[in-house]
């Protein structure tokens, strides 16, 4: 069975197509700068080599048919025909309530993603394109919707609910929704299959930490906590949102600075956190460049953002009275042996003892504490599109 995946954002989409009989991705790539005059897509072939195909797209219905496209090109393409491809899985960012598992999308479940769109306003509208497009490009091909915010759906409420007045949940349905579900799905399961141990006994805490990054606390194999709120904004510094603060704070700046709500959420979203902390650059490595040539902002802003990850784990070892396996995912959290290094020094009260050496991995698979450590710590490299291609699968 082959197994087409789209990760549709506001500008970008994101693409992988899978042959489930082998677990093989036969090519991945992404659109890039839809909207814009110089839009273009990247295709990532099996052999490794990179093909860029320049065309303007201005929306995402022709971006999708140029992927389509280049899927049974006679010198790039991997299939002979469409139909070949016998289901779409797609990333959609925020179900709310209304969903707790992957679904089959059908008009009424259509419906319910558009309801959403209050809650996920730069993400959902582009998900439902991408769904909308293969409707028309593919006809007939069953697509399924896997959430971000799924996995989250069995958190307890006094973990999800604000201490708000309640008429506003009930109104709003305002409340701690949580994202990274997919991720935190995938390397909670996978860590526990990698080190033998049942997922259904097993007390996990996941760090997805990346430009974006949350935490989540898995206790038998369900997310009872997670740092991401209503929105992606909360919980974990990230490489321009600002995270947890203080609320007065942010009503305070809106007066001193006489901002709009969409200019302060501007102003938290994309020029904070690590960009506006080190005015040097929301990556990671650029951070590491600038704290090597002596850049003391640069350095504040990477040792906030590992005091805030060990708060976290902190915090997540508590909820469910210990800990069994801590895991490292994303950009950072698979790449950045500093950053790992520096959390897991953090952690030696709840027994962890890491060894340096094998701390050295880059975006592998690798266990990172001694045999004499009482809580293991892994790095697992996420694989959302392998989660969202299995699940569409599964319901197809």
């Amino acid at each position: 069975m082959k197994i087409l995946v789209l990760n549709c954002g506001s500008s970008s989409i994101k693409y992988k197509l899978f042959d489930m009989d082998t677990r093989a991705v036969m090519v991945s790539g992404g659109v890039e700068k839809i909207g814009l005059p110089d839009s273009f897509l990247q295709i990532k072939l099996t052999s490794g080599e990179k093909v860029k195909i320049e065309q303007a797209m201005p929306e995402h219905t022709v971006g999708i048919q140029l992927i389509l496209n280049s899927l049974v090109d006679e010198k790039i393409g991997c299939i002979a025909s469409l139909d070949e491809v016998q289901a779409v899985g797609h990333r959609v960012v925020h179900g709310g309530e209304k969903f707790n598992k992957s679904v089959l999308i059908t008009p009424e479940v259509k419906e319910m993603i558009v309801k959403c769109i209050e809650l996920a306003p730069l993400h959902n509208p582009a998900n439902l394109k991408g769904i909308e497009a293969i409707e028309q490009a593919l006809p007939g091909v069953p697509q399924v919707a896997v959430f971000d915010t799924a996995f989250h759906q069995t958190m307890p409420d006094e973990a999800y609910m604000y201490a708000i007045p309640y008429e506003l949940y009930e109104k709003y349905a305002i409340r701690r929704y949580g994202f990274h579900g997919t991720s935190h799905r995938y390397v909670s399961a996978r860590v526990c299959e990698y080190l033998g141990v049942d997922a259904k006994n097993t007390k996990v805490i996941t760090a997805h930490i990346g430009n974006g990054g949350s935490c989540t606390a898995v206790l038998n194999g369900e997310s009872v906590d997670t740092s991401m709120g209503l929105t992606p904004l909360e919980g974990l510094m990230m490489g321009t949102r600002a995270g947890d603060m203080d609320l007065g704070a942010a009503t305070y700046i809106m007066e001193k600075e006489n901002l709009s709500t969409t200019e302060f959420s501007n102003l938290m979203n994309k020029k904070s956190g690590l960009m506006g902390v080190s005015g040097v650059s929301s990556d990671a490595r650029d951070i590491e460049n600038a704290v090597q040539e002596g850049n003391k902002r640069a350095d504040l802003a990477r040792r906030m953002f590992i005091y805030r990850v060990k708060k976290y784990i902190g915090a997540y070892a508590a909820a469910m009275n210990g800990v069994d396996v801590i895991v490292f995912t994303g950009g950072i959290g698979e790449n950045d042996a500093y950053v790992r290094g520096e959390i897991i020094k953090g952690l030696t009260y709840l027994g962890v003892d890491f060894d340096e050496a094998k701390n050295k991995v880059r975006g592998e698979e690798a266990l990172l504490s001694t045999p004499e450590s009482k809580v293991k710590v892994c790095v697992i490299p996420t694989d959302e599109e392998w989660m969202i291609a299995s699940d569409t699968q599964e319901l197809c």
